[in-house]
């Protein structure tokens, strides 16, 4: 009988290839990006893209509502000049963002929403297909670019694509379409392996041309009575020190608008902060930078000195003589044209008139009198109003320089821009152009995220009300992040009357005994109420110190306040008072 072989076999098994699907592909297509902290809320059909993001060590923040997720991701574009990454559900989930999204575009932040979205051929045929909504159409008229991934293979070039366009020239919102067979579509690894690359000179800015910079700094030279207006444009342009050279180079008094501020120390030499009404009146030559002559300089027209020349310069061509002739206009990536301007600046000798800048000194100097007495006196006025609660935040914030301010509301915004100095640029962040509210817990949550540092937001009680419940995000992330509420119990104040008599509440008010400190204890956050400064400025410096989740209810007089924004124009007059 033959013996049996009895040798171990070395053949091994069939080899199969790793296999990955299009969730995989926009994780990795993100993060090789640097693209690597996502702002959402998850659902179907994006739930597991989300937990493959985690898996490869990206940090996804979960929130409450798609529109603070939103405003977060767009607060850190605005902050970081790298899109802010927004991902939601399909149909209302997209609509919800896409509201943060326009705005980012407004205001000229960088960011890219994805959202996924039901397959597009059943959409097309109007099948009735779950959350059906040609979402890639609806979100085009009011985003920068927009693009529709169908298959697993167009992700990484859509991402790289979105990411160009959201930075490029004058930056804004993107959207891509993330179809649920594109999510769910296999791939080999090696095969998705070889789609990832890496793009070259994603933003590549553009210089000015030269004949256009030497106008302008003939023009500014020229001028008996100049001004700078720095828009949060400057700001986002991370040209601090150019800005600077400039300006105090040549003497130049600056006008900040609100998120433009800290650029320069709003309390400098040459600050025209308090000033605002004498540059619009006497000034005759302006250099804009980064900002737009629109409703909240009143389109360059209104005040303004007639005679005035502005010199503008922007990224976007279009933005130029939008409301009146720009003299010099200078089209240009920001940072080469002042710095061009600034180059340019040095060849020639200012012609300005020295009693200029000492008459705008001294009106500052009469103004932060009048100020410092208006904070004084608001300081023992009980109940509180704005100022009362103002006149103790102040000193705080201001010995407390790198902290970043959030601001929303109607007086509160309006007084906590006027009341409060900055210091640092990219420290405050606002309402902006279109003066929304609801940006309060997404954009503190934005700023804490990409930056690190800790933030305060003061909000109206109204204000609040709109993104309220994302609070429990900050507390959910542990983040050094303090909302202040001003509860004065209503839409500008809380003694509106129903004019018809009956015991519903008038359209303007809300709720002055609400206690917001409960919800802040509901989350396990620190909590304060607080009826004098004195509580106001102990718990805000508490706070502020212990870099934790906190909530300050600051109670207000339901008298305090008015109806704010300086924009009487867009209110149509009543035949009928209805409000008492």
């Amino acid at each position: 009988m033959a013996t049996q072989d009895k040798t171990t076999s070395t053949a091994t098994a069939p080899e199969f290839p790793e296999q990955v699907t299009g969730m995989y592909i926009l994780a990795q297509s993100l993060k090789r990006l640097g693209l690597d902290k996502v702002y959402g809320l998850v659902g179907i059909p994006v739930t597991e893209a989300a937990y493959a993001m985690q898996k490869i060590g990206m940090e996804f923040v979960s929130f409450r509502f798609e529109q603070q997720a939103g405003m977060a991701a767009a607060t850190h574009g605005y902050l970081t000049r790298q899109p802010g990454v927004l991902l939601t559900v399909s149909s209302l989930g997209f609509l919800n963002g896409l509201t943060a999204t326009a705005n980012a575009t407004v205001n000229c932040y960088p960011m890219i929403q994805i959202s996924g979205a039901s397959d597009p051929t059943m959409v097309d045929m109007n099948m009735g297909t779950y959350e059906q909504l040609d979402q890639l159409n609806t979100a085009r008229p009011l985003v920068k670019a927009a693009f529709r991934c169908s298959h697993a293979k167009d992700i990484p070039s859509a991402v790289a694509r979105a990411y160009r366009a959201a930075v490029s020239g004058r930056p804004g919102g993107v959207y891509i379409d993330m179809t649920t067979p594109a999510l769910g579509e296999v791939m080999d690894r090696a095969e998705a392996e070889k789609l990832f690359f890496t793009p070259v000179d994603i933003y590549s800015p553009v210089e000015p041309t030269q004949s256009a910079v030497e106008r302008a700094a003939d023009i500014l030279a020229s001028a008996k009575r100049p001004a700078v207006l720095l828009g949060k444009g400057a700001a986002y342009a991370q040209m601090d020190d150019d800005i600077k050279a400039l300006i105090e180079n040549n003497g130049l008094p600056y006008l900040p608008m609100s998120m433009a501020k800290g650029l320069l120390p709003d309390n400098g030499p040459l600050s025209a902060i308090s000033a605002r009404s004498m540059i619009m009146e006497q000034a005759d030559v302006v250099l804009v930078v980064g900002a737009r002559l629109n409703w909240m300089l009143q389109f360059g027209r209104g005040k303004w000195n007639s005679s005035i020349k502005f010199i503008q310069l922007d990224a976007d061509p279009q933005e130029i003589d939008r409301n009146v002739p720009i003299a010099a206009p200078v089209v240009g990536d920001l940072k080469l044209s002042v710095e061009a301007l600034a180059e340019a600046m040095k060849s020639r000798k200012m012609s300005a008139d020295p009693a200029w800048l000492k008459a705008i000194q001294a009106h500052t100097a009469e103004e932060n009198v009048k100020f410092k007495e208006r904070l004084e006196k608001a300081s023992k006025e009980m109940p509180m109003t704005h100022w009362s609660a103002l006149s103790a935040i102040k000193p705080v914030l201001e010995a407390n320089k790198d902290v970043i301010l959030i601001n929303e509301g109607a007086n509160t915004l309006d007084d906590t821009r006027d009341a409060i100095d900055q210091f640092l640029p990219r420290h405050r962040v606002d309402c902006a152009t279109w003066s929304i509210m609801g940006m309060g817990m997404g954009s503190a949550i934005g700023a804490a995220v990409s930056t690190g540092k800790s933030v305060v937001a003061i909000e109206g009680d109204s204000a609040f009300g709109f993104s309220g419940m994302d609070f429990s995000t900050i507390c959910r992330f542990n983040l050094p992040v303090c909302v202040v509420i001003f509860n004065n119990g209503g839409i500008y104040n809380g003694i509106g009357v129903n004019p018809g008599g009956g015991e519903l509440p008038a359209p303007t008010t809300l709720d002055i005994h609400a206690r917001y400190d409960k919800m802040a204890e509901a989350f396990g956050a620190d909590n304060y109420y607080v009826t004098t400064p004195d509580e106001l400025s102990k718990a805000l410096t508490a706070a502020i110190a212990s870099k934790k989740p906190c909530l300050i209810d600051v109670q207000l007089a339901a008298d305090a306040g008015k109806e704010s924004g300086h924009i009487g124009y867009l209110n149509p007059t009543p035949l009928i008072d209805y409000t008492v």
